[in-house]
């Protein structure tokens, strides 16, 4: 059996990959790479290619979640294949599945570690990461039907004092990520909806576009301000604080040019 290296790319470009990455792809028999689970916003395909002297297959959602990656473990099988992933490799549960195959068919798995989204985010804002608690997606609505799950994991979070990082839904396929403006008004809706009064206007929120980039955007604010700043192009994601550390809302002020009202978050 051959082998099945998990390459991270990191989090905007090509110049992203690790040393030990461009190693592990230069000695693969095949490399292949997704794009689907989020946006690289400066990354260059065939620059990814010339850096590490490879053709790279590109695997489209259907690929990995439909027919479960078997072109990748077909590849291992045969000898060692290499997978690119932006960000970290296995912060997908889709990949994590396909390393759990490749290891119950008797291929040998490795992990090349590289910049997740979740520790750039907290880096980005001055948030300290193990006060984050579960994470959640924001989808686009579907036929007008508006996903309550992000509203509700807010609540959560917020009645156990966590902040919530929402991951803003992409379709890759269609070229088309979503804003922080859309994310705000999809809340706004569910806020009308249930009317339990936590997304409101006067909520503060971070804002995080392009984290990892040189021109990464940090902007704390009101949610409703959140929603005419301009924040450039994609990838965009939202963060609604919980209880503060003090050092914590000195940095959302200092760092994100938040409002003082942030105070009024500051654990007692």
């Amino acid at each position: 059996m051959g082998e099945l290296v998990f390459v991270g790319l990191g989090l905007c470009s090509e110049r992203d990959i690790t040393l030990r990455g461009v190693e592990e792809a230069r000695t693969a028999d095949n490399v292949f790479a997704e794009f689907y689970t989020s946006l690289m916003p400066n990354l260059a395909l065939s620059e990814l290619e010339r850096l590490v002297g490879k053709k790279i297959t590109v695997l489209s959602r259907k690929d990995l979640e439909e027919d479960s990656g078997e072109r990748i473990l077909a590849a291992a099988r045969r000898g060692k294949a290499v997978f690119m992933v932006p960000g970290d490799p296995l912060i997908a549960t889709t990949h994590v599945e396909l390393r759990v195959r490749a290891v119950k068919a008797g291929i040998k798995t490795r992990i090349v570690h590289n910049a997740s989204i979740i520790s750039a985010v907290a880096g980005a804002c001055g948030l300290q990461n193990y006060k984050f608690g579960r994470s959640v997606s924001i989808p686009f609505p579907n036929g007008g039907i508006f996903y309550e799950a992000p509203y509700d994991t807010i609540k959560t979070n917020k009645q156990l004092g966590f902040h919530t990082l929402c991951f803003l839904d992409i379709h890759a396929e269609e070229k088309r990520y979503m804003t922080i403006r859309e994310a705000v008004e999809i809340l706004f809706a569910l806020e009308r909806k249930r009317r339990e009064k936590i997304v409101t206007a006067d909520t503060v929120a971070v804002g995080i576009a392009r984290a990892g980039c040189v021109d990464t955007v940090a902007k704390a604010d009101f949610i409703n301000a959140l929603a005419q700043f301009d924040f450039g192009n994609p990838p965009h994601c939202l963060v609604f604080p919980g209880k503060l550390h003090f050092m914590e809302a000195e940095a959302l002020i200092t760092l994100c040019s938040a409002p003082e009202k942030v105070k009024e978050l500051v654990q007692k």
